[in-house]
């Protein structure tokens, strides 16, 4: 129960302060004078894991005040938050929790220009890079570790997910689009066909991440048939 308001309070003080602070004026396109885009596309894995993490404690606490009551309204909408609550585990926060962190690590140990220039280190502060990039993955293992979680059937989950990485690809290129700027330093150096594959290959790499997350939940919870 404790890891989850742990990690809304790491959500919500990394959205609040990539709202506030200037980042370098390459960087930014500022979108209805309030955000920049980069701004927002930075935001979308936080908000994700603080719904989510938010709805685990809307779940426990609901749970905890209906045990022992015989409405049965109250037990349908439980049923209700119980089942958002299992559906955003298996399609949003495990597997783009888990692909945020491993890739963007395996790149920055690589060259971190490629994804999260120095340049940055002036703008952003350690404690907010790993808030991003780093705490999720503990609190989701954690998460999985504590709670049970029923897995939607796995064509409809994959479509989910590919339909949920189609989308940000598609973002990402709309910011391109606008601003001429891609938000990742790597795209910059990748030809159109690459791309596509580079493209491809992570919509590959989220879909196995989301198979993990559903061999990992039925071997902890022993649920495999």
């Amino acid at each position: 129960f404790c890891h989850s308001p742990c990690q809304i309070c790491t959500d919500i003080l990394t959205c609040a302060y990539l709202c506030t602070c200037s980042l370098p004026s390459g960087w930014c396109f500022h979108y209805s004078n309030k955000f920049s885009l980069f701004k927002i596309i930075f935001l979308s894995a936080q908000v994700i894991q603080a719904v989510f993490f938010g709805i685990c404690v809307l779940t426990d606490l609901s749970s905890l005040l209906t045990k022992g009551n015989d409405s049965q309204e109250q037990e349908r909408q439980l049923k209700k938050l119980i089942s958002l609550r299992d559906w955003m585990m298996a399609v949003l926060a495990f597997p783009i929790g888990v692909f945020v962190v491993t890739m963007f690590w395996s790149i920055y140990i690589y060259d971190r220009e490629l994804v999260y220039p120095k340049l940055l280190d002036n703008f952003i502060p350690a404690w907010l890079n790993h808030g991003m990039h780093t705490t999720v993955l503990p609190f989701i293992l954690i998460e999985m570790r504590t709670t049970h979680h029923e897995y939607p059937s796995r064509s409809c989950g994959l479509a989910a997910v590919c339909t949920f990485a189609v989308g940000y690809i598609l973002w990402v290129c709309w910011i391109h689009h606008v601003t001429g700027v891609w938000v990742y330093p790597l795209l910059e150096y990748l030809s159109p066909g690459v791309k596509i594959i580079f493209f491809t290959a992570l919509t590959i790499t989220i879909n196995i991440f989301y198979l993990l997350g559903e061999v990992l939940n039925n071997y902890i919870w022993d649920t495999q048939k």
